[in-house]
């Protein structure tokens, strides 16, 4: 499938005809999957929808290389983690894709990137190298083509100023940070922005207790003068990301979707309103692996938009650790 038919795609018969042809594909090409699906005794002429499809789980970028092409892996996406755990792992081999991923999907849910100033305030993954989300903001901000924009470490002067600044001028602002980083700002400065998107990735990364969204939600929107927070959905397991306007409430791009499945049986699917492990579908990691079992908990509002919970018990606290409700 060339990658314009993947970001081309414009409904659930699209989706699911890509789907099918990528599970074909990674059911052959990818040593891990394949063997997975071997260990589980799945008949392949047998998958014919995709609620039928096999996730593997997430734990496995951690202990084996997934892949499912044989060309060279020219980058590395590394999870944050915590001291002493195991990192994901995404190997890239054609970094067009994530590229044409991230910027497409910013475009469907916020039009062109050069109508803001992108301000990034996540300085914890600045600290370390293989982040997925810094290669992301950092095309972002050369993208937007706007001399406001850039990476702020932990300069919150600099920041305050600029906000103010752009705020006053009425330019369009999308502020992107992370948990604590955007919290540490509020308690230095109070503000009143009227064109400036706040957008939170999530994590605490060991600075602060965990909260829950609604708290944390009231906490940022006062402090920054918004109406709602924004925030985004993603992994370094995965290619693209959801997006939310507000109200914890997701919405993935065309090329990505949500399956809801029981905690007791992981190959049973849920409907609307019930609330179990989240599995992702990811067209976009057509050369790792598309059909990922998280260790994330949440619900399907609609059949698009989806909400987030929390994560497992035992499972790991990694950097992109989500709020537990």
């Amino acid at each position: 499938m060339g990658i314009n038919q993947l970001f081309n795609i414009q409904n659930d018969t699209d989706f699911e005809r890509e789907a099918l042809e990528i599970f074909k594909y990674q059911s052959v090409e990818n040593q891990v999957y394949t063997r997975f699906l071997k260990y589980l005794k799945v008949d392949l002429k047998q998958i014919d929808c995709i609620k039928k499809i096999p996730f593997l789980p997430i734990q496995f970028f951690k202990t084996h290389c997934v892949l499912s092409t044989k060309s060279p892996i020219i980058q590395t996406f590394l999870s944050s983690g915590t001291t002493g755990m195991s990192q994901s792992k995404h190997h890239i081999t054609n970094l067009a894709i994530y590229e044409e991923s991230f910027k497409t999907c910013f475009e469907q849910f916020y039009g062109p990137v050069k109508k803001y100033a992108v301000l990034a305030l996540l300085p914890s993954y600045l600290e370390r190298e293989g982040s997925s989300l810094i290669y992301m903001v950092d095309a972002l901000i050369k993208d937007s083509e706007n001399t406001d924009s850039g990476f702020y470490l932990d300069d919150y002067d600099s920041i305050i100023e600029k906000l103010h600044s752009l705020n006053f001028k009425g330019k369009k602002v999308l502020l992107i940070g992370v948990t604590y980083a955007l919290l540490d700002l509020i308690e230095r400065e109070n503000f009143s922005l009227k064109n400036t998107i706040v957008m939170e990735t999530g994590g605490m990364k060991g600075r602060r207790k965990e909260m829950i969204r609604q708290e944390l939600h009231a906490l940022l929107t006062d402090g920054f003068g918004v109406e709602t927070i924004h925030s985004e959905y993603g992994m370094t397991e995965l290619l693209s990301q959801a997006y939310s306007k507000g109200k914890g409430v997701f919405e993935c791009p065309n090329w990505m979707k949500i399956i809801i499945r029981d905690t007791e049986d992981p190959f049973s699917v849920l409907p609307a309103g019930k609330s179990g492990g989240i599995n992702v579908i990811d067209l976009a990691n057509i050369e790792s692996c598309s059909f990922i079992a998280t260790q994330d908990l949440g619900k399907m509002h609609t059949a698009t938009t989806f909400e987030i919970l929390g994560r497992f018990d035992h499972s790991d606290i990694r950097g992109c650790n989500l709020l537990v409700q």
